[in-house]
């Protein structure tokens, strides 16, 4: 069985940094690279870029609504003509980073609210992946699965990748708990706890202390959140004992 590990990276912004993308380099197998519209600039996009092609991490292109004060994670209203130009803007920015590193964008991974908002708009859905296949037909996109994203992909023969959390807690109805609610961000013991369920089960902790389903090919350890760095070494290091093949899905 193999599992890939992802992680949301390069969220700086000029002399300001988020998490330490160094040393989750060193662990994660992907990288989710933000494109400059919620997070990140040319600078970190570059550094994050060359960083990442040494380590042998693949690149993500992690697009999202443009929101620097609000870190993408607040819902705007953007035209899906609109939102289809700023998704290929972001990953035509990223890929040109990306190949002066010595490789390529090879997935797209919406972030904060356009996650959210594209798994359950069709028309938002069709409009990212309308940008991808534009591109690039080879990309592959990283989502919820069971959501209008993974359908949409479906129609546009692109190639969908299904996604679960170690540090976020889920609803019953399999989205993610809003961060504002107590326990929706996971800690240590939780994290690491969670990551094996979805490895072995398919399952996740409910916000409620329940269980839900969730079908996925890669977990995210998000950069931001506190001791992410130890979290993600954790997770991989359980994963490998358990006999879980830690490995790039592209």
């Amino acid at each position: 069985m193999a599992l890939d590990l992802n992680s949301d990276l390069g969220e700086g912004f000029g002399p300001w940094t988020m998490g330490d993308d160094a040393a989750m380099l060193d662990i994660v197998t992907s990288a989710n690279i933000a494109c400059g519209f919620h997070a990140g600039d040319p600078s970190i996009m570059r550094a994050t870029c060359a960083t990442a092609v040494r380590n042998g991490v693949r690149i993500g292109a992690h697009v999202g609504y443009r929101d620097l004060v609000g870190f993408g994670r607040r819902a705007i209203a953007v035209a899906p003509v609109e939102l289809r130009d700023e998704v290929l803007y972001q990953i035509g920015a990223l890929d040109a980073f990306a190949k002066t590193a010595g490789d390529r964008v090879r997935y797209v991974k919406p972030h904060g609210a356009l996650y959210h908002a594209a798994a359950a708009d069709r028309e938002l859905a069709e409009a990212l992946l309308a940008a991808l296949a534009e591109y690039d037909a080879e990309l592959a996109l990283l989502g919820p699965a069971g959501t209008e994203l993974e359908t949409a992909a479906a129609e546009a023969k692109i190639r969908f990748v299904g996604e679960g959390f170690a540090d976020r807690a889920y609803t019953p109805s399999g989205s993610l708990a809003p961060r504002g609610l107590p326990g929706a961000v996971l800690h240590s013991e939780e994290a690491v706890a969670q990551a094996m369920s979805i490895a072995a089960s398919r399952t996740a902790r409910t916000i409620e202390g329940g269980e839900v389903a969730v079908s996925a090919a890669s977990l995210c350890v998000h950069g931001d959140t506190p001791a992410a760095v130890e979290m993600a070494r954790r997770i991989r290091a359980s994963l490998a004992e358990s006999g879980v093949q830690v490995e790039p899905f592209a």
